[in-house]
């Protein structure tokens, strides 16, 4: 399960989460959870060889246009690699990849960064339009700065002993809406 969403209240055993669409959902938190800043970057800073998570929508072409571009540390190569269906858009997709190629995407309607993006078995060609959220994120050095009430959140969480439980949530600082 994933929530998108804001903390209204946390502390070390508990987190609880506002949802996109209102729900107000209670999760326990384990003893070390994963807590990671998103952060937001330059398209600049993709680079040829890059990974990165792309949620896009399909246009009539059969390239992708993106709606937000995540460049994983390093660490984290090959996490989700594939092409697949994304539910925060309608008809969304998700490309997760290593950036093959970058061009000037300039002369096209869409402005911005074209990528070739190489997965095992496929790949995909995604226009990065002006404006488009590019975003990275590091391991969180202080949680409890982070993880406050009023923070925007992505919470990847399963059932644990019967219970809800946060494995690990994406923060934005100050206000900073993580666009995945």
């Amino acid at each position: 399960m994933r929530l998108h969403g804001v903390i209204v209240y946390a502390d070390a055993q508990s987190l609880v989460v506002r949802d996109r669409g209102g729900e107000v959902v209670s999760l326990a938190r384990p003893d070390g959870l994963r807590v990671m800043e998103v952060l937001p970057i330059k398209l600049s800073q993709v680079k040829a060889d890059s990974y990165v998570g792309a949620g896009a929508t399909p246009q009539p072409d059969g390239s992708q246009r993106a709606v937000e571009v995540l460049v994983f540390p390093e660490s984290m190569r090959g996490t989700g690699e594939g092409f697949h269906p994304w539910d925060t858009v309608p008809d969304g997709t998700m490309t997760n990849a290593t950036v093959a190629t970058l061009e000037s995407a300039s002369a096209s309607a869409h402005g911005g960064q074209k990528m070739t993006l190489k997965y095992p078995g496929g790949e995909k060609v995604l226009v990065v339009p002006h404006g488009t959220p590019i975003v990275t994120f590091k391991p969180a050095v202080d949680p409890a700065v982070l993880v406050v009430p009023g923070a925007q959140v992505v919470v990847s969480a399963q059932v644990k002993d019967g219970a809800p439980t946060a494995t690990s949530v994406l923060v934005g600082r100050n206000g900073f809406k993580p666009p995945m």
